[in-house]
């Protein structure tokens, strides 16, 4: 008898051993009934048993061993993924879902051990089976991640759009209270103080929003209308300075600044650079912009400690940020704020690159000065 036909054949002893386990990883857990893991497992274990019983080729079982068995008509990676998604939706943890699968495993080779302790074939039969249960929890544990972290992502993208409102309203009555003349100048410096950290925080909710949506597989929405890269520059320089009254920003432009651009993606693209390089830099910064021959440029470079060579693979990727040689200042720009600049070029067709030294550091951008919706 193979394993496949002993699964088969032992299926109500195999499900009672291992529902037994799974009462104890299910307990507390809303909407589970013992049917319901009953016929859970009932259905793994008919396709994996189907899977043994298929021919497999020794590149097939490599793969296999490795997590990235391709999907068949038997459904046994769909399976894997309902398993994952079943689990998710009642509150399973990853380590949960991992304890189901090794329970199943131990439950179906406690009584194969049993039954073919004297046949030749019942190792080859072992690593067959504990291929497949490897796979199937490859795959769960793919699918249960993914789904986490989109279910995160969509909770992060819902906070970040709520926050907008209030925040709206914060700062537009400090803009008004900041146009009332009776206000003492101690209350007006404190109305500022609001003012600045709330146009922090609205920065941040506009990272967060841009991030959650390029994360949730949409396209960063643009408009593109006619642009002109100077008041751009300067308004995000005005911006800045806003919520760091001390920085020092230089600003130089050359050629032919207008183009077709989204201003308002623009917009936040420079005030991430210029707030990454004040923030973490040293000294002035400068910004400059440069149109020539169908193409726009624009350089934001600060003084300060050069990015560590190791940050450089992943000083694009969202959720990163390098250790720094130094506690007072650093180069500019590593972080989520990266990442959004990194969309916003992608989103207007163009490159994003960055150079540092012990001299200073560069992130320059090139884009077309006309950019087709």
């Amino acid at each position: 008898m193979t394993l496949s036909d002993f699964i088969e054949a032992n299926l109500p002893g195999i499900v009672d051993d291992w529902t037994e386990y799974a009462r104890t990883v299910s307990s507390g857990r809303a909407g589970l009934s013992e049917s319901q893991l009953r016929n859970s497992i009932r259905d793994l274990l008919g396709r994996i048993a189907a899977d043994m019983r298929e021919r497999q080729t020794p590149e097939q079982q490599r793969a296999k061993s490795q997590g990235d068995r391709a999907p068949s008509e038997s459904g046994f990676n769909e399976a894997a993924h309902e398993h994952a998604d079943d689990r998710l939706s009642h509150g399973f943890d990853i380590n949960d879902v991992v304890a189901e699968y090794r329970a199943l495993r131990a439950s179906v080779l406690r009584r194969w051990q049993q039954f073919a302790q004297s046949d030749p074939a019942a190792f080859q039969e072992m690593i067959r089976f504990n291929e497949a249960i490897d796979q199937m929890l490859a795959e769960s544990v793919r699918q249960h991640a993914q789904r986490t972290e989109r279910t995160r992502d969509l909770f992060a993208g819902v906070l970040a759009h709520d926050l907008r409102s209030p925040l709206g309203a914060i700062l537009a009555s400090a803009e008004t209270l900041l146009h009332d003349e009776g206000l003492s100048s101690r209350s007006v410096r404190a109305v500022a103080f609001i003012q600045r950290g709330a146009m922090r925080v609205q920065q941040m909710i506009d990272d967060l929003l841009v991030f959650t949506r390029t994360r949730l597989g949409d396209f960063l929405p643009t408009t593109f209308s006619p642009q002109d890269m100077g008041r751009l520059c300067s308004d995000a320089i005005d911006e800045v300075c806003a919520s760091y009254p001390d920085a020092q920003i230089d600003l130089r432009l050359a050629g032919e600044l207008r183009g077709t651009w989204d201003g308002s993606r623009i917009g936040q693209l420079l005030v991430n650079l210029l707030a990454n390089a004040v923030r973490y830099g040293s000294g002035r910064v400068a910004i400059e912009a440069a149109g020539r021959e169908g193409q726009m440029t624009v350089a934001v470079s600060n003084e300060g400690s050069p990015i560590p060579p190791s940050a450089f693979p992943t000083l694009f990727d969202p959720l990163t940020r390098a250790k720094q040689p130094d506690h007072s200042g650093s180069a500019a720009g590593i972080g989520l704020g990266l990442y959004i600049c990194r969309c916003i070029v992608q989103a207007h067709r163009g490159t994003i690159d960055v150079q540092s030294s012990e001299h200073g550091t560069t992130f320059t951008v090139r884009i077309p000065r006309s950019v087709a919706a």
